[in-house]
């Protein structure tokens, strides 16, 4: 098997002068290949690419890393506010869990629909709606006059977010390389990362945490009209045709009496609803019960989202010269200890390192999990699983942590680092199941006794 040698900018499709034949690094491993023809890019996909101009494409990708960078903006914002929020409305800690649950609903409705919803639309005109519902819908959160109506905005939220994210990754695989796509998820943690600061900065200034989402909702705003004005360059962008026999996919069902997939599928689970409790409760548990100052709890939230941005893209340039299973295991470990560090907490500043190690260790672990789900199940469930598998973190971010909330409401706010310890040490355990389900599926080579014919 040969392949030609890419376009080393990851910007855009294959050009003439890359033409040359190299050995493919994945001909002497049958994993590797398989998972390459159920996930390569397509050749026509670069050859629609090849024919937009070159200001068309620097265009889209600005845009592509201001969107992904406006999708994490959100998320890191609840956790500095949400002490706040609860505050204003005399709620209890764990009725903010109510938010993940109704945005989660949303996000998973709209991700479903997308398909449709692009054809009839087009990716671009997708995209300036959901951004004008996400960007409505913030808004709102800083002028709700009650909790109720905060929460029924979340689900509008969750629509928005849902189509988004599944508008630019379905472009973004059909068109550009794979390289484009991990540097793209990296900037989604600059935008987690860059939440923090901004609601941090509102209280610095002695303002309402509603400020913060109104500032996120100009910018949201301010993205909608970019795509609508950009509508038409995405047009005949969001599919890709391969000539290729493609793998024969299994039924949901038989996909589901895979254990590779049942064990994936709690991986994924436990994983986003630990990356995603870190950010959202950490925050509460060094202002309220361990007495850290608010300017300074919020820098600690912004470096656990910004050790995760870099561990991305460290993990995404040291990746060719490791394997999958090294980075998966040096950041299970990695999260563990985190995680005692922040429990343990010999010393007030021992919570800055507990969530920077965390955020380091958790980071490349989304990634390699995705790309090993075919050594778990072989290439025939290799759709569903990954389907399954984004279903459960979905889930996994709305039923972990509210139910680290009730937790907290119960025992007190110190359960918080107990609950993600224990997170940490299910995910190296289930982990471990899927490795050994992984090395039962590499076939081992039959041994010969001694004077038989090989």
């Amino acid at each position: 098997m040969q392949r030609s040698i890419r376009n080393p900018t990851g910007l855009g499709g294959q050009h003439d002068s890359d033409a040359k034949i190299a050995p493919s690094k994945y001909a002497a491993d049958p994993v590797q290949l398989a998972f390459r023809s159920v996930w390569a890019p397509r050749p026509k996909a670069r050859l629609l690419m090849s024919t937009q101009s070159t200001k068309s494409m620097l265009i889209l990708t600005t845009l592509l890393f201001i969107a992904f960078i406006s999708l994490g903006l959100p998320d890191g914002l609840l956790g500095v506010a949400s002490p706040s929020i609860r505050r204003t409305f005399d709620l209890p800690v764990n009725a903010i869990g109510s938010l993940f649950v109704v945005s989660t609903i949303g996000y998973t409705l709209s991700s479903v629909i997308s398909g449709r919803l692009m054809a009839l639309l087009g990716v671009g005109h997708l995209l300036a709606l959901s951004s004008l519902l996400t960007a409505g819908a913030l808004m709102g959160y800083a002028l709700s006059p009650m909790w109720e109506v905060m929460v029924a905005l979340s689900f509008v939220t969750g629509l928005g977010a849902g189509a988004i994210d599944a508008g630019l990754n379905t472009y973004v695989a059909a068109n550009r390389s794979e390289r484009l796509m991990q540097w793209l998820h990296a900037f989604f943690g600059v935008g987690s990362t860059l939440g923090p600061i901004i609601m941090t900065t509102v209280f610095r200034l002695d303002l309402s945490w509603r400020w913060g989402y109104a500032v996120v909702s100009v910018a949201q705003f301010a993205m909608a009209i970019a795509f609508v004005a950009s509508a038409g360059r995405w047009k005949g962008t969001t599919t890709a045709t391969d000539e290729r026999a493609p793998i024969p996919s299994a039924t949901m069902w038989n996909t589901l009496k895979q254990s590779g997939a049942l064990l994936g599928i709690a991986i994924f689970f436990v994983y986003t609803g630990l990356e995603y409790s870190i950010g959202q409760w950490s925050y509460t548990l060094f202002v309220e019960s361990r007495a850290i100052a608010p300017e300074r709890a919020g820098l600690w939230v912004s470096l656990y989202w910004g050790m995760f941005t870099f561990g991305r893209i460290a993990a995404g340039a040291i990746g060719p010269r490791t394997s999958s299973a090294a980075l998966l295991r040096a950041g299970m470990a990695g999260a563990v200890a985190g995680a005692l560090l922040l429990l343990w907490n010999p010393a007030p500043i021992s919570g800055m390192f507990a969530v920077g190690l965390l955020g380091l260790s958790l980071a490349p672990i989304f990634p390699a999990l995705i790309s090993t789900t075919v050594t778990r199940v072989g290439a025939g469930h290799v759709s569903n699983t990954i389907g399954f598998q984004v279903g459960a973190a979905g889930m996994g971010v709305s039923i972990i942590p509210a139910t680290i909330g009730v937790l907290a409401d119960r025992f007190g706010l110190e359960v918080i680092g107990a609950s993600l310890l224990g997170l940490t040490i299910v995910l190296a355990a289930v982990y471990v199941m899927a490795a050994s389900v992984s090395e039962a599926r590499i076939p081992r080579p039959r041994r010969v006794s001694r004077g038989q014919p090989g």
